[in-house]
Order: C-alpha cells, then structure tokens, then sequence
C-alpha cells in the first residue's frame, strides 16, 4: 500500500514539474518549456551591488547598464568562453528565469536538458549541471551543443551520412560532423561574437586613437561588420574617449575598417573548418561535398560570412534559418521527445533530492 501511494505522490508531484530545454549561452540564456516553445531569451549579465552584495538587475536591464555603472555597482557576465567563469551569479540568472516561469506554489523545474560546448573538461561539466539543480531542476542531462544545434536545423543526424554544422556563438564556436546520432569529430574554439567585438575595440584603438566600450563595438559590428567586401558603401559615426586628450571625439568607421579588424579571427575559424574536413574518413567528406556546411548562430549573421566560409572551404555554405534559435530549438526537440532521443544524452541523470 505504501509503495503505491508514494508512487501515486510522484506522478502528482510530476504533474506540476516543466520539463525544460536550456541553452546557457556566454551572451544569452535561452530557455524551451516543453508543450510552449521557446519562452525566454535573456543577456547573461547581472549587476551587483559591491557595497550590499545584492543583485541591482539581471538581464537586458543589466546590458544597460554595461560600461556606464558607478564605482559601487559591477556588471558581471558569469560565463566566459563558454564556461562558468562565476557559479554563484549564473545560478542567479538560471533562477531568475525559471521564477518568470511560476505558476503557482506547487510548481517546480523536473527534467532539463542543458547546452554545452564540446570541449569541457568533467569539473567544467559538473559545474554547468549544478548550476541548474541549484536553481531548482530535478534531473539534468546534457546534450554538445553541435547535435543540438543539428537538431533545431532538422538536419538528418541519425543517417549514415555527414552533416557538417559550424555554430558560432558569443563565447564559443562549435564545429561537428555528425553522423549515425554522434559527432564523429569535433572542434571547439573561443573565438566567437565576443573576441569580434574585442577585435574592433582594438582595432578602433589603434587605428583611431579612439577608446570605446563594447556595446558600442557590437553596434559596429552588427550595423556595418561584414566577412567580405560589400556591394554597398556602409559607414558609421562613433563617439569616445580622445586617448591623447582624454576629450570626447567622434570618428566614421568604415565598413572596410571593420572587415580588417576581424579579418584574423574569421581566418582562425575558417583554419579549424577546413582542419575537421581534413581530418575526417574519407566517405564522410564525400558527403559533405555534396551536402554542404550549416552556419548557425548568432555570430553567423555577420554579413557575407556564409559566402566567406564557402570559399576558404570550398564547399558550399548554408545560413540556417533564424540561426540564432538554432540550438534552443534542437534542446526543445529533445524535451518533447526525450525517449527518442534519450541515447544523444552525454551525461546520466543527476537526481535531486525532493522532499515531499
């Protein structure tokens, strides 16, 4: 009797969990409840209060405030590279956003599939998962980052054939190729959104004499940034802090400035595609000749790096569509049918105590 009422207990208790995809990005938290879709996608960044130790804000009103805060207040971005660089502000955000998720006093998170980079070491991936039981999940899987991205383009990752994925984050950039439900080689590189912006503060530095912050690097980046040259004439006003006169200045950045500035990063990771096809079984790079490479996320969208990639690899290149979503819908998939796909898991379960 008593083992029937405590399983009775659990399937109550199950009914008020949400089982959640989470793709813990170094620039943004994406999280997929299953049966709702894609419900929050947030920067990773928290503020805090040095002299309280309290959170001021987490978020998009933390970016805000990046690069403009008083003494007394610290913007934090909790991962770095891809790895948590500081546990206790990325559970923040996690639980931050999983109380958006509330629905009532009996409501907690059950099972949640986490995004990782390819490249963690044991520690790194320990980490990442307690990260999330401490936030209030009950079971963590997780899931590279690469077959989860796979996934959300609908690619066929379980044929006996190739499917070559390159996804270019804000910390990270995953590169696979997949085939029969695994990679069979991977690259991982920390060389993505973020070393671009970094590369045209520096840029913008030493070219100009011009100091300026990286919100103002990204905004270069996105409005006039391109891997090749442009048909259009693209140019941007910016203003900073004169290096010789400490004054404020403006200059006119080019879209030919900008180019040159992430040049030596794009070539990085255009070496470490043209590095996995090499090192691939002869088959499979047949099939990737004939199938092409998949462009995703959010550093994707720089102008022309798609046509980029296919000329310094020779293989045609594809952006895929809202590339930006593309591992969170991949994470998705696998929460709506999580006994399907339950083998591409790279971790067992880590269950956490409930008490009842």
């Amino acid at each position: 009797m008593k083992k029937k009422l405590n399983s009775w207990t659990m399937r109550l208790f199950a009914g008020f969990n949400k089982n959640i995809g989470v793709d813990l990005g170094t620039v943004n938290t994406q999280i997929y409840v299953k049966g709702e879709g894609i419900v929050i996608n947030d920067p990773t960044i928290v503020a805090v209060n040095n002299k309280t130790g309290q959170i001021v804000a987490i978020g998009g009103e933390a970016k805000k405030m990046l690069d403009r805060t008083p003494q007394h207040i610290t913007v934090v971005k909790p991962l770095q590279g891809g790895v948590i660089s500081d546990f206790e502000m990325a559970e923040e955000v996690v639980k931050h956003q999983l109380r958006s998720l509330d629905e009532g006093i009996f409501h907690r998170c059950g099972l949640a599939v986490l995004g990782v980079p390819t490249n963690l070491t044991e520690v790194e991936r320990k980490s990442a998962e307690d990260v999330l039981i401490s936030a209030g999940a009950s079971r963590v899987y997780l899931v590279e980052e690469p077959i989860a991205a796979a996934l959300g383009a609908r690619l066929p990752i379980e044929d006996p054939a190739a499917n070559m994925i390159i996804d270019i984050g804000g910390g990270t950039t995953e590169m696979a190729i997949i085939s029969v439900g695994g990679a069979v080689i991977s690259r991982s590189l920390k060389v993505a959104g973020e070393k671009l912006n970094d590369d045209i503060v520096k840029f913008v530095k030493d070219e100009f004499q011009l100091a300026i912050g990286e919100p103002t690097a990204e905004e270069i980046k996105i409005k006039i940034g391109s891997a090749i040259p442009l048909d259009e004439r693209l140019e941007m006003l910016i203003r900073g802090r004169d290096l010789g006169s400490g004054l404020p200045k403006e200059v006119t950045v080019k879209n030919s400035h900008v180019r040159l500035a992430v040049a030596k990063s794009l070539k990085t990771i255009a070496d470490a595609a043209r590095s996995i096809i090499e090192d691939a079984p002869p088959e499979l790079v047949g099939d990737i000749l004939e199938r092409g490479i998949h462009l995703c996320g959010g550093g994707s969208l720089l102008r022309g790096l798609d046509r980029y990639l296919e000329r310094e690899t020779t293989v045609k290149t594809n952006l895929i569509d809202d590339s930006q979503t593309c591992v969170i819908r991949g994470l998705g998939i696998v929460v709506e049918d999580f006994v399907k796909y339950e083998k591409l898991l790279n971790s067992q379960a880590k269950p956490r105590d409930i008490v009842i």
